[in-house]
C-alpha cells in the first residue's frame, strides 16, 4: 500500500461551489512522477476522492461532495491521503516487469484511474491454473497500454 501522507488544511472555496484543499507537499515527490494523482482520502473524518497535479497541488471537492458534508468553508481539520487502487509496489513482478520494459505502457497505465487498472488486473490474473495464457494476457495488456487503451473490450 501506498504511503498515507497526514496534515492540517483549512476548506477553502473555489468557483461554482467547489471546496479545495490545498496539499502541502509535492505528490510526486511522494508517490512518483506520473501525469496525474488520483487521491482518496478524509477530510475531518468525512471521505473524499480527487485527482492532482504536481503543478496543481490542489483537491478540488464539487458541490454533491459539500452537500454530505457539515464543514464549512474555512473550517480546520487534519486530512489523510494517499493514492487510490493498485500501485506499482502491488504489482505482480512478471505484470511489473513486462510495463517497466515499455515505459510508455508504465506511464499510460499508473495514470489510469483505479477501475481501469484493477479491470486490467483482475483480466491477467484470472489465468492463475494457465501460465501461458497468464504471459499472453500481459503481453497483450502491455499492448493495449501502449496503444493508449483504457479498457479492454471483450
Amino acid at each position: 500500500m501506498a504511503e498515507k501522507k497526514s496534515f492540517k488544511a483549512v476548506l477553502g472555496a473555489g468557483p461554482k461551489g467547489v471546496a479545495v484543499i490545498r496539499l502541502p507537499f509535492d505528490p510526486d515527490e511522494v508517490w512518483g512522477k506520473k501525469p496525474r494523482h488520483h487521491l482518496s482520502g478524509t477530510f475531518g473524518g468525512c471521505g473524499l476522492r480527487a485527482v492532482v497535479t504536481a503543478a496543481d497541488p490542489v483537491m478540488r471537492l464539487g458541490p454533491a461532495w459539500r452537500r454530505g458534508v457539515l464543514l464549512e468553508t474555512g473550517a480546520k481539520a487534519d486530512v489523510v491521503v494517499w493514492p487510490e487502487g493498485p500501485q506499482q509496489e502491488d504489482l505482480a513482478p512478471d505484470f511489473l516487469a513486462a510495463l517497466k520494459a515499455e515505459p510508455k505502457a508504465l506511464v499510460f497505465f499508473t495514470d489510469l484511474a483505479q477501475f481501469y487498472r484493477k479491470g486490467y488486473l483482475r483480466w491477467i490474473d484470472a489465468t492463475k491454473k494457465k501460465p501461458d495464457e497468464r504471459v499472453r494476457r500481459i503481453r497483450e495488456t502491455v499492448k493495449l497500454l501502449k496503444a493508449g487503451v483504457k479498457e479492454r473490450s471483450n
